[in-house]
């Protein structure tokens, strides 16, 4: 092996890395965006806080002991909801992952169950269950809340019958309709790929014409700058609506989605795709060299990615990562996405496409304007 062709060919690599500012730039902030959105999500010194909502149909003596130790219990904020209000539409109107209904007669069953005690002719095998609403989109934190209910209900078991089952537990879906884990995962799936297709498309783009010198070009010919951007735009939509096809085709295919398509669903992909089309050339007007032109789109999407709620819920986020995800294209991207394919909530829908509709067109004009065809 020539070790010195080795040594002198890596110190060209290393120099030429090193001529390319863009490059060394984006190489060094890349990593460092990655550890401060993680660090942030996963280790911040903040407790992490769990809503339960709970909703007391008894209202006994043994009802409120059961809720009182779940207050008891450190990270869980126990939201107490009127017994005559309905858990699927307080859950979807407040956003919540969880809520425990305790049924009427949880305390005569007890007495039921004492009585039998006494009478040795007599078995009890009779179980009256809690019902848990669970929202199928934030498996994470179903997963910890449903632990936490078991220990509680099994303690409860085990103090007053040593052993033997008498509350047991049933869980239900709050959305209606038979919808599966994948079903909530599948809109932030195709936010995201039509944001990531969209941005590395346009700065690549960009940055492929004016290396060859196509931007400089285009001054001699008849066309304007928003009639060039929007004839982009436009092919990156045309790239969206197959993207979109294709990961629902597979996924009604191979996982048997079952979500809804309506004029919405087709009003966001179509806001999504000029938005971040838009972005990305914005970004492909200030990446002067294609190799910086990934590392650029990165910086971009990754910490939407993470922070807009794609992958994890902004409820097991610090409160200031929610409220920088709030500010975020994507969020409002999957927010549409689920409400109009999942909850079919339209009031919501349409608030969330508004916020896309007026992004997409912000970033429309400050393309148009900045967008130059001559070189600095």
């Amino acid at each position: 092996m020539n070790l010195i062709f080795v040594f002198h060919d890596l110190l060209a690599n290393i120099k030429g890395w090193l001529r390319s500012p863009g490059t060394v730039f984006w190489t060094i902030l890349f990593p460092i965006l990655l550890i401060l959105i993680f660090g942030a999500i996963f280790s911040t010194g903040d407790e992490i806080e769990l809503d339960l909502v709970v909703q007391d149909h008894d209202e006994s003596l043994i009802s409120k002991e059961f809720v009182g130790t779940l207050k008891n219990i450190s990270g869980l904020n126990v939201i107490v909801l009127d017994k005559e209000k309905d858990p699927r539409e307080y859950m979807q109107d407040e956003d919540k992952s969880a809520l425990l209904a305790i049924p009427k007669g949880l305390n005569t069953t007890l007495i039921e169950y004492i009585e039998t005690q006494f009478t040795p002719t007599e078995q009890f095998d009779d179980t009256i269950n809690f019902i848990l609403y669970v929202n199928p989109s934030d498996q994470t934190t179903i997963s910890i809340l449903r632990s936490i209910i078991n220990s509680v209900i099994y303690k409860f078991n085990m103090n007053i019958t040593g052993g033997q089952s008498i509350f047991g537990i049933n869980e239900e879906s709050s959305i209606t309709e038979d919808f599966g884990y994948i079903d909530f995962f599948l809109p932030g799936i195709i936010g995201f790929t039509i944001m990531t297709s969209c941005i590395y498309g346009s700065i690549e783009r960009n940055t492929k014409f004016r290396k060859d010198g196509i931007l400089r070009k285009l001054l001699t010919m008849p066309i304007t700058r928003s009639e060039w951007i929007l004839s982009k735009m436009l092919f990156m939509l045309f790239l969206s609506f197959i993207s979109t096809s294709v990961i629902l085709i597979f996924g009604i295919l191979v996982w048997q989605i079952s979500i809804k398509i309506n004029l919405f669903v087709i009003l966001l992909i179509i806001a999504t795709s000029f938005l971040f089309s838009g972005i990305g050339m914005i970004i492909g007007r200030f990446v002067k060299e294609q190799e910086t032109a990934d590392m650029a789109g990165g910086a971009i999407t990754f910490p939407m990615m993470f922070l807009a709620g794609t992958f994890f819920p902004l409820d097991q986020m610090p409160d200031f990562l929610q409220s920088i995800a709030q500010v975020l294209p994507l969020y409002y991207v999957n927010e549409g996405m689920r409400n109009a394919m999942i909850y079919g909530d339209f009031d919501k829908t349409l608030y969330f496409t508004g916020f896309v509709l007026v992004f997409s067109a912000i970033f429309f004009i400050i393309g148009v304007f900045l967008t130059k065809w001559d070189e600095d």
